[in-house]
């Protein structure tokens, strides 16, 4: 539901709530057989409701139902649906604002939080207080009756420390892994949702880096934000009493605490300045990185050790350099606090002493009781108050980070096209009306005013020379890119009116290059439907020519896939990403150069099982092997992105110079042509 923007509700309702319902919004009575029936509507004087079957088309009329039919198969079970009110939090841009709504979305634990904060903060009074007494009057009066009961009220308070101590260490903790939680669901979430051009034109290295740099925001979330927020009733509840034991050098606690603030303040331009350069070069060198794992049989095969190596040390001297300066500025910030610090721990002990000693006898000066009470007392308000003063930088250090995690996740998403839009049964009918596609930054159009129209069941082939289009017909065909002009219709659908998660689990997609994940073969084979069954997974390794090499694995199966698949041959990784592809049934099937990198035995076997899997559906197939293509019901000739020409093969090798160009290219080895003898291939003369 809240994936289609929708809110819903279950509820319990009986019928004569049914008959005062005014709402528009709909309404799904749950019946107890397991179907349900959409409340569109009553009739108070007839003393009857309309309801309306989901599955019947739109213009049937709703059928009228009384009560006593209605009980025979409703007990009262209701859900109430409705169009999520306000922006989702989800679909908010990824900023500050952003994690702080996500922390007040824990407002039943806060207040639980702030109940336990405030109590241990009243029982933090106590004990300096008790001391005082004990050495203003108990050393005095040398009264061992009151040192016992003072000591007995310090074993309670600690007693209750501990156990409310404990218990808010408990909901921090939850709160924590809420939080935690969330954040990681969210990002991850979000990262699914981008579009495909987003990370075409991205490197993986800068990516991850980015994405990274939410463990430190987590770790911001759940640590110093929330011990600095705890903090905060500890300086409300025991700054007053500082101020009633020695105003003189409660002040003095307060402007070394505001100087720190200050300084931290200062060094502020200079810290995020350096920090933009660390983070700079921190992104270039785990590009480095990523892409060198990724391709490291290249680096392998083609001995790039040494090239890669330098590489790398440029750009970790690079990144050292960036944090030298990051940590000198910091270490100069942090050399000028360190005295203020340290005042606040001893000068303020040494000048409490000089009142107590310089106060006259006769005048109520600060006693040596309210000292010591006082130095108790402020440590616990000094460390506060410098984490405060700190924060300013923690809090910088952390928008630097969600703004390079906001750079991933703020891009333009696919969640509307995913949760809106048709989701119709597709019979496999494809029309391109006058589309004209251009990617992002082209000089040029890749489709030019593409029109072909084809039926549901056929089998197109795609052929063209590189750069003519071919792939961007397909791509749009996934949805990939939607910003074109012109109209591409599904079974006379818009593409664009079409939901998009929908249009993509209803066409099988193989690529020239499939990824196939860490798991099982069967896991791999069923990756978008895990609830397909082991039969359903074996009938499509049957189809793609799979199944024979399959048997032959250890395990069969239940073999395990290394990562990259290392451990089967590039043939047995694309039979089993055709596998993959029509294991759900899908109506229509693209395969994007998806035999170029078969071995010529698996490729027949491929070819063999094609009429087998074109059977119902609508096959795309693009190929630059022509010879492959010759058994298609039609073959679309795309050159500089417009169609050449659309035809059968013999009428292409008729009438289709480029298809006829392309063809003799790829078969000079034949010895004839329609009868007539294939042209040899000229040689240039020597010079």
């Amino acid at each position: 539901m809240h994936q289609a923007g929708l809110w819903a509700k279950a509820v319990r309702l009986r019928w004569r709530q049914l008959m005062r319902l005014q709402s528009e919004a709909p309404l799904v009575l749950l019946f107890s057989d397991g179907s349900a029936a959409l409340l569109v509507g009553h009739d108070s004087k007839r003393e009857v409701v309309f309801l309306k079957d989901p599955r019947t088309p739109s213009a049937d009329p709703p059928i009228a139902v009384d009560e006593l039919r209605l009980e025979q198969l409703w007990q009262g079970t209701a859900l109430l649906v409705r169009r999520a009110r306000g922006g989702s939090l989800e679909d908010e841009p990824f900023t500050l604002a952003w994690l702080a709504r996500m922390v007040l979305g824990e407002r039943r634990t806060l207040r639980e939080i702030v109940v336990a904060s405030l109590a241990l903060s009243v029982l933090q009074i106590l004990p300096p207080f008790l001391i005082m007494v004990a050495i203003d009057r108990v050393l005095t009066h040398h009264s061992m009756s009151t040192l016992a009961l003072i000591a007995l009220i310090l074993a309670l308070i600690a007693g209750y420390e501990t156990l409310l101590g404990y218990a808010r260490r408990e909901i921090v903790e939850v709160m924590s892994t809420r939080l935690d939680a969330r954040l990681n669901l969210h990002v991850f979430g979000r990262l699914l949702e981008l579009p495909i051009d987003f990370f075409e034109r991205t490197s993986t290295g800068g990516t991850t880096h980015r994405i990274s740099q939410v463990f430190k925001i987590r770790d911001f979330l759940t640590g110093k934000l929330v011990s600095t927020f705890l903090d905060t009733f500890t300086l409300i509840v025991l700054l007053p009493f500082l101020f009633w034991l020695s105003a003189t050098l409660a002040w003095m606690v307060l402007a070394a605490s505001l100087l720190i603030a200050v300084i931290i303040a200062a060094f502020l331009p200079a810290i995020r300045r350096v920090w933009a350069n660390m983070v700079a070069a921190e992104i270039k060198k785990g590009a480095v990185l990523v892409e060198t794992v990724h391709g490291i049989r290249t680096v392998k095969a083609l001995a790039l050790e040494n090239a890669r190596k330098l590489e790398w040390d440029e750009r970790v001297a690079e990144a050292g350099q960036a944090r030298l300066q990051t940590g000198r500025i910091s270490n100069w910030a942090q050399t000028l606090v360190t005295p203020i610090e340290r005042f606040i721990d001893r000068g303020v002990l040494l000048m409490g002493a000089y009142l107590v000693l310089s106060a006259p006898a006769d005048t109520t000066g600060v006693s040596t009781g309210a000292l010591i009470a006082f130095m108790l007392l402020g440590t616990r308000v000094a460390g506060p108050l410098i984490g405060l003063a700190k924060l300013i930088q923690d809090v910088e250090d952390v928008r630097s980070s969600v703004a390079q995690v906001g750079e991933v996740l703020n891009n333009p998403t696919e969640s509307a096209a995913s949760r809106g839009g048709l989701r119709p049964v597709f019979e496999g009918a494809i029309s391109f009306n006058e589309v004209t596609f251009a990617y992002p930054g082209a000089k040029t159009s890749a489709l030019d005013r593409v029109s072909f129209d084809v039926p549901a069941g056929t089998m197109l082939g795609v052929v063209g020379r590189s750069g003519s289009g071919k792939s961007t017909v397909t791509r749009l065909l996934q949805g990939i890119n939607r910003e074109y002009a012109g109209f591409l219709k599904i079974d006379g659908a818009d593409l664009r009116e079409i939901n998009l998660t929908h249009l993509r689990r209803s066409v099988g997609t193989v690529m020239q290059d499939n990824f196939l994940f860490r798991g099982t073969v069967l896991d791999n084979i069923i990756a978008g439907r895990p609830n397909l069954t082991l039969e359903e997974a074996v009938r499509a390794a049957r189809l793609a020519g799979a199944e024979e090499f399959i048997e032959r694995l250890p395990g069969g199966y239940e073999t395990w896939i290394e990562e990259s698949a290392a451990n089967l041959s590039g043939g047995q990784r694309q039979r089993l990403a055709i596998a993959r592809a029509l294991v759900a049934d899908p109506r229509i099937v693209i395969l994007d150069e998806a035999t170029s990198a078969l071995d010529p035995e698996s490729e027949a076997l491929v070819h063999a099982n094609l009429i087998r899997i074109a059977e119902g559906r609508t096959m795309v197939i693009v190929s630059h092997r022509l010879a492959s293509l010759v058994d298609c019901d039609r073959i679309l000739v795309m050159e500089r992105g417009r169609v050449a020409d659309i035809g059968r093969h013999h009428e292409l090798i008729e009438r289709c110079a480029i298809y006829r160009h392309l063809w003799l290219q790829q078969n000079r080895h034949t010895e004839a042509l329609g009868g007539q003898p294939t042209p040899k291939p000229a040689v240039a003369p020597a010079e």
